[in-house]
């Protein structure tokens, strides 16, 4: 699964298992954060829709980004300027895409299952052998 998160006024595509480098976050490495902002999710080919879904990431490093040389120069007037800039980074990890989802999900699916646990224990085996028969099909 994918996602397009915005952060830092620059947009990302993100993956689980992808590095990248945004604008400066506060943190520090080896620290957890989520990026809310999604614009976008998709799986494959299919969009599927952003309300609920959270990346989640961990901070890999406060870094700066290459220099950048700033040169100004007005001709026949013996005016030159020359300035560098380092503009300060963070490089994440991202960890998972469509945190919230996923959890409400497992929330939604384990009460059904102690209802039917509670009721017939002995039942749990077929239930097993008919559903590795459907996804084997």
């Amino acid at each position: 699964m994918f996602a397009v998160v915005r952060t830092g006024g620059k947009q990302y595509r993100v993956a689980a298992g992808d590095k990248i480098a945004v604008e400066k976050l506060a943190g520090e490495a080896g620290e957890k954060i989520t990026l809310g902002d999604v614009l976008l999710a998709g799986d494959g080919g299919e969009i599927k829709d952003v309300a609920g879904v959270v990346v989640s990431a961990e901070i890999i490093a406060q870094a700066k980004s290459e220099k950048v040389i700033v040169f100004k120069k007005r001709r026949r007037h013996n005016y030159r300027r020359r300035n560098g800039h380092r503009q300060q980074m963070t490089l994440l990890r991202i960890l998972a895409v469509g945190g919230e989802e996923k959890k409400a999900a497992k929330k939604e699916a384990a009460p059904q299952a102690e209802a039917a646990g509670a009721e017939a224990p002995a039942k749990k085996a077929p239930a097993k052998k008919a559903a590795k028969a459907a996804d084997a099909e």
